[in-house]
């Protein structure tokens, strides 16, 4: 049941519902709007806006980091990590775009990725798989917010592929981690947007194709 009124502007919304919010929307709509503004569209309709500030002719595609040591092959397609590990809830959700801005269906979003004690799977496939966007361009992943280890801050492994052999290998990090300045890998360029609901974290990121 949705509140309205003084009630409304005091309740912190639940990650299912921003979610839900996100979903009902379109890429074209909502595609250069903060996280932070959903809040208010919980039953969203598309929302006319004009080019999104994240792509377009003059800017960068998504810059690219390492893979890392701990990349496995063939992980399982999933969408749901919460039942793999203990951990605070983080709904990571995004667009897959053309720099042009054009949503891109069927891309392949592949999430690794550590526990909340900074170690990784490398048996198995906890924390570990991908999908793939809808026909707006869309992906959303549920999982946990992983904990800093070594000289590394948190962060999320992505590899995003375009149905052919281009791969874009990045890595996703938090805003204000003090040891994002520390570390050697960090790139403020790949920060999420992060919005607090009350039962955990929601961050936005738009992965843009060359």
């Amino acid at each position: 049941m949705l509140l309205s009124g003084p009630e409304q502007s005091h309740a912190m919304p639940t990650r299912r519902s921003l979610l839900q919010g996100w979903l009902a929307a379109s890429a074209a709509g909502i595609s250069g709007i903060s996280v932070g503004m959903f809040a208010p569209i919980l039953s969203a309709q598309p929302i006319k806006r004009d080019i999104t500030p994240s792509c377009g002719s003059d800017d960068e595609p998504t810059r690219s980091s390492t893979e890392g040591p701990f990349y496995s092959n063939q992980p399982p397609e999933k969408s749901d990590f919460r039942g793999d590990a203990d951990g605070d809830p983080v709904t990571l959700i995004g667009f897959v775009l053309t720099r042009d801005c054009q949503p891109i269906s069927g891309a392949i979003v592949d999430l690794w990725h550590a526990n909340r004690d900074g170690e990784y799977d490398n048996r198995g496939f906890r924390l570990r798989g991908y999908q793939k966007t809808d026909a707006d361009g869309r992906y959303f992943f549920e999982t946990i917010r992983p904990a800093e280890y070594g000289s590394r801050t948190p962060h999320y492994h992505v590899k995003v592929r375009n149905g052919d052999d281009r791969v874009l290998t990045t890595q996703l990090y938090f805003p204000g981690e003090a040891r994002n300045a520390r570390d050697f890998l960090f790139n403020p360029a790949l920060l999420m947007d992060i919005q607090k609901a009350s039962d955990g974290d929601i961050a936005r990121f738009d992965f843009i194709l060359a």
